[in-house]
């Protein structure tokens, strides 16, 4: 490809997962930036990332002995990656931070440019210590360092940049940097704002109101986020308190969700907020090489052994569970994956529900269910369901596994060593759900709600399975009620008999999964309508 006629992008981030000994990621939204820079690479698209190097990265989220998650950090050291020898100067609470700018490219991926303020001689070089260790003025700064900092680092490197692409309202103040460049080559607020807004693109990703981060105005002035702008000009911005996303979508010329039926909420989510852009869906993708077995697309397309290449996998990640846990699962029998963040919407402890039900086909070993996932650090909440799924593994020894600190190395053996992947989330509230995409590439078949990717995706019985038809309801208890009616209705009428009496019909499936997926889920189909629909003017 000849990109010499594409814009030039600059990707904002605050965690990127390119690898998983690269602790700079905390989820979904890190994953996706990681594939996204890979796919650049790969296609020759002409993109740098802007992020910032953690020092500690995300919580190492364990299990102690009575069944709870507690959070520990630790210093990483990265030695690959570069110096570029340049720094640039943030003003946070009228102190100058200096933040020293490295580069990564070893991961396959498009150059990624990261800020560290852990200096020598830096009042603030706490700033760039935890991924999401904080709120209040702490997020502040770190989100001043990648924004206003990243679009520095842009100009010290002298990258000539058509688009400046936001993923996440955490780069907003990026936005305030362009605004104040103009301004300070004599525009008025109003042209400035309009001129940059032409340079910017937006992905927002949470579909829960209280998800999309706030500050309030007094202390973003206090911090200097506010960049010589005026409280005024942030209300007309991102309102009072001020709110990232909404002020994103004000700076955006187009906003983008990661999924259709996504962008149908996230429209209906801020159908209140006056001049904003328009939300237009662009479903997530994977970066195959990453995520999927060759062996297993190289099965599905020429009719090779498709059983015994998943097989393989699912020894492997049974050996995997054996060597971390001690838990020894049995290789005939059906084991379902499940791996999401520990939030009350996803639901992750939603099949225990009605154990007169469960429970008798999780002690005859008939299903064997492997979970995994994290809880926000300050999030009691979620740590309640993790611990909450750590029970079950004492009430089900033999057939329920929590593997503990999840991620990417969990997350690739999960979704392709298992036979099912569940995702039960409270409709419309799963904005993607990419892991669904690495399992159905890998031959494992979906066992969703219709939500996220998956209405674009699902073909029932052929490809997979959904449950609850779409149903959606403000009352969660008649919502819960009624999906998981339907979740027992599927396994044990569709799901559990096929795969014990139907062996050709699963591989059937399993192939139509692979085939169905591989091609309009491969982060090559993300990247061209990123093009079409968001870069190109």
């Amino acid at each position: 490809m000849d990109n010499k006629s594409y814009p030039k992008v600059a990707y904002f981030c605050m965690e990127y997962g390119l690898d998983s000994k690269m602790k700079m990621y905390a989820g979904g939204l890190g994953i996706l930036a990681g594939d996204y820079l890979k796919g650049a690479k790969d296609y020759n698209y002409p993109i740098i990332g802007i992020g910032i190097k953690w020092k500690q990265g995300y919580s190492d989220q364990k299990i102690d002995e009575n069944g709870q998650p507690y959070d520990a950090y630790s210093n990483h050291q990265y030695e690959y990656l570069e110096d570029t020898g340049i720094s640039v100067t943030v003003k946070i609470r009228q102190r100058d931070v200096i933040c020293k700018v490295w580069k990564v490219d070893k991961f396959q991926n498009a150059p990624l440019y990261l800020l560290d303020t852990d200096l020598p001689g830096n009042e603030d070089s706490w700033i760039t210590g935890q991924l999401y260790g904080w709120f209040g003025e702490e997020r502040i700064a770190q989100e001043m360092v990648l924004g206003i900092g990243g679009v520095r680092v842009l100009r010290a490197l002298g990258y000539d940049i058509d688009v400046y692409h936001f993923n996440e309202g955490h780069a907003l103040f990026a936005g305030f940097e362009l605004i104040k460049e103009k301004i300070d080559q004599g525009m008025g607020f109003e042209d400035a704002v309009l001129k940059s807004r032409e340079e910017i693109v937006f992905t927002t990703h949470t579909p829960v109101i209280q998800g999309n981060e706030s500050h309030y105005l007094d202390r973003l002035m206090y911090m200097g986020a506010n960049n010589g702008l005026t409280i005024e000009q942030l209300v007309w911005i991102g309102g009072s308190p001020f709110n990232m996303t909404v002020g994103a979508l004000r700076l955006a010329r187009h906003s983008n969700a990661v999924a259709k039926l996504h962008s149908k909420t996230a429209n209906k989510m801020w159908a209140c907020v006056k001049d904003r852009s328009e939300i237009t869906g662009i479903t997530n993708c994977i970066h195959k090489p990453t995520w999927v077995d060759e062996k297993m697309i190289d099965a599905a397309v020429n009719d090779g052994d498709l059983w015994g290449n998943h097989m393989r996998n699912k020894r492997n990640l049974i050996q995997f569970v054996k060597d971390k846990n001690g838990v020894v699962l049995n290789e005939n029998n059906m084991i379902i994956g499940f791996s999401r963040r520990a939030a009350p919407y996803k639901r992750s402890n939603f099949i225990f529900t009605d154990e007169t039900i469960i429970g008798p086909l999780l002690n005859s070993g008939k299903i064997q269910i492997i979970f995994s996932g994290k809880a926000h650090p300050l999030d009691d909440t979620g740590k309640e369901i993790v611990a909450n799924l750590v029970a079950m593994t004492k009430k089900y020894p033999n057939s329920v596994v929590f593997l503990e600190n999840y991620d990417m190395e969990i997350g690739k053996m999960l979704t392709r060593g298992s036979d099912v992947w569940l995702n039960n989330p409270r409709r419309p509230k799963e904005a993607s759900g990419t892991s669904g995409m690495k399992a159905a590439m890998n031959g494992v078949l979906n066992f969703s709600i219709l939500d996220g990717w998956w209405p674009e995706a699902c073909v029932h019985g052929k490809n997979g399975w959904q449950f609850g038809d779409g149903f959606q309801c403000e009352n969660e208890k008649k919502q819960d009620e009624r999906d998981l009616r339907e979740l027992y209705k599927v396994l044990l009428k569709e799901v559990i008999p096929t795969y014990y009496e139907d062996r050709a019909k699963w591989i059937k499936m399993m192939k139509n999964s692979i085939l169905s997926t591989k091609d309009q889920f491969d982060v090559k189909r993300m990247l061209e309508e990123y093009y079409q629909k968001l870069y190109k003017k």
